[in-house]
């Protein structure tokens, strides 16, 4: 006896069993994660780090599209194998040759037995001797209909060690016999019976019904089973009821392929007794396709994961090398430390290694460019203030003078600085805009001989201040060329700066030199003069910004960028300028006397 225990159903009852208290968290309390989960959670999160540095956008695209080629190339092999076609074409060559032999046998054996004396007694008599005949000819023509209880012996030894199956018809088309009801004395027959309510096949068994039927139906035929009555509706069998052999291929609505052959069943000199029909099983011809699909579908699970290491390897050979000098980059955009050095990786013969060189002297470029600006803005500061504070203290003195003479002091010394914030301010701006033209400018040739032949008649007539000439020579051949790629206006206001400071540094009534020469693979210019020369610790230092060593001429006089701008531009048209002091006899003591100044000028020559 079972004790059941049932819920108080009174209607009158005031307590309701059914309520369930729930009391709700605080919104910021946070349960803490079980200690069984915390190692799969930090493998979640190791996981998702090594996926986020791994497998960046360009390793995903290049193992996509590798694994998108190698798809393409395994469903093509899948869908268009000519492995289906040949087992297709093999099997009905199979089914025809089988069909032949077993209709041999069944017309052996097909007619039936009437236990009727068919030869003639009166015929026998009259014989003569020696003679004999046969069966009468009137009988030769006769066509018996096949026997069911004598050919289906002989057609279930010959079909049951197959899986095909057999069908017999007669000369209207009509079954005969059917291999599937074909059962031996003491054999138990089961019929399957349909069940009592349908059941819809799920949802994987359609899939795969769906793709199966998508891979193998093409332009086959439908397979229909047909009524024992309507024999000549298959086409095959129409053909050999005509005493022709035929095949055909279907699908059935499982899409499994079906192949079928049709054989007339005869004897020589007779008439066509039926036609036997041979049929493949539903999954004989599918079983067989889709082993090889399987082996194909193995090969191609290897294959992907060769095409996965092999595109990971790649990108990390591309991949990597980028983000690393993206990182890089964006670390010089920041600017988070002094200087910031880009990965070299110019030891690849490739196109990386050419993108880290380039970025490499872009970001030297870059960061001596905002040194240079730096520099020239200290400097540029520094220059100006002398004059700013000079000119201060001469406008605040200015009304403190009680003499005209001191009056007239002061504003010669403000007139003084004016004139050199003037020229400090033109030069500065000549000198900032520099980089900027030469970039937005393009090169062109530019004749050298012309150029200065232009500029040494410019300056032998003009002679501002100065009885100072100017002389000019080519030496080399006459077929030599003097031609250098450039700017000719800037390359002019180099030679116009050389030729100015050289004059400048020389005595009245003496001469400047140019001499022009043509080296292997350069244009060589070199300017003398008769001056005093240069301090041997002021070779170098004469080419820097705001540099001036002038002691014959007065305080600002010169604002010192005139060298500073020309080595600038020969600079950047990938020349060089350097100074020297020319040598000259010697003296008493054997010390060699200098000369004058020497500034040599190479570019390179088109």
């Amino acid at each position: 006896m079972l004790d059941r225990t049932q819920p108080d159903l009174n209607p009158d009852t005031t307590e309701d069993t059914s309520q369930v208290l729930v009391t709700e968290a605080p919104a910021d309390h946070v349960e803490p994660t079980p200690r069984w989960q915390r190692p799969l959670e930090w493998l979640s999160r190791a996981g998702q780090f090594l996926f986020t540095l791994s497998f960046s956008s360009l390793t995903r695209r290049i193992v996509s599209l590798n694994l998108a080629g190698l798809i393409a190339l395994a469903a093509s092999i899948l869908y268009l194998s000519q492995f289906r076609a040949g087992l297709i074409d093999a099997r009905a060559q199979s089914l025809l040759v089988q069909g032949e032999i077993i209709a041999s046998a069944i017309a052996a054996s097909a007619t039936v037995e009437t236990n009727t004396i068919t030869i003639d007694p009166d015929r026998l008599l009259d014989l003569k001797p020696g003679e004999s005949y046969g069966a009468p000819e009137e009988f030769s023509g006769l066509d018996f209909p096949i026997n069911p209880e004598r050919v289906a012996p002989v057609l279930r030894r010959l079909i049951s060690p197959t899986k095909t199956r057999a069908r017999i018809y007669d000369r209207d088309g009509v079954l005969i016999l059917d291999s599937r009801s074909l059962f031996r004395r003491g054999d138990v027959i089961r019929f399957e019976l349909p069940p009592p309510t349908e059941v819809k096949p799920g949802f994987l068994e359609r899939t795969t019904i769906a793709i199966r039927t998508w891979l193998n139906r093409g332009d086959l035929p439908l397979y229909r089973e047909l009524g024992p009555e309507n024999g000549n509706g298959y086409q095959e069998v129409a053909q050999s009821l005509k005493g022709e052999k035929s095949s055909m291929v279907r699908i059935n609505d499982r899409g499994e392929i079906i192949v079928s052959v049709a054989v007339p069943v005869e004897r020589p000199r007779a008439t066509i007794f039926g036609s036997l029909m041979l049929s493949t099983q539903g999954d004989d011809i599918d079983q067989m396709v889709t082993a090889e699909r399987l082996a194909i579908l193995k090969v191609f699970g290897v294959a992907v994961m060769v095409m996965i290491v092999l595109s990971l390897l790649l990108a990390s050979t591309i991949a990597g090398p980028v983000r690393r000098l993206a990182d890089s980059a964006e670390r010089v955009r920041r600017r988070i430390k002094t200087r910031i050095e880009i990965p070299d990786f110019t030891r690849r013969r490739d196109e990386i290694g050419h993108l880290s060189g380039a970025l490499r002297d872009m970001t030297d470029a870059l960061y001596n460019r905002i040194e240079a600006i730096e520099t020239f803005a200290a400097d540029v500061s520094h220059e100006l203030k002398n004059p700013l504070t000079s000119l201060r203290s001469a406008v605040e003195t200015l009304p403190l003078a009680k003499t005209e003479a001191s009056r007239s002091r002061l504003l010669e010394v403000i007139e003084h600085d004016v004139r050199r914030l003037d020229r400090l301010i033109s030069d500065i701006s000549d000198a900032s805009r520099l980089d900027a033209e030469l970039q937005r400018t393009d090169v062109a040739p530019v004749d050298v001989r012309r150029l200065l032949t232009t500029l040494t008649s410019v300056a032998n007539e003009t002679r501002l201040g100065h009885d100072v000439g100017v002389d000019v020579r080519f030496e080399g051949n006459r077929a030599d060329t003097f031609s250098v790629p450039g700017h000719d206006s800037r390359l002019g206001q180099v030679i116009s700066n050389l030729l100015t400071n050289a004059q400048s540094f020389s005595k009245s009534g003496g001469r400047v030199r140019i001499v022009c020469r043509r080296l292997k693979s350069e244009i060589e210019i070199v300017v003398d003069d008769d001056g005093p020369g240069i301090r041997p610790d002021a070779l170098e230092r004469v080419f820097e910004r705001f540099y001036t060593d002038r002691p014959h001429q007065g305080f600002g006089q010169n604002s010192g960028l005139g060298l500073s701008i020309s080595k600038q531009i020969i600079e950047a048209h990938r020349g060089r300028i350097w100074a020297e002091n020319r040598p000259g006899p010697t003296d008493a003591q054997g010390d060699t006397r200098i000369a004058g100044a020497r500034f040599v000028v190479r570019l390179p020559a088109t």
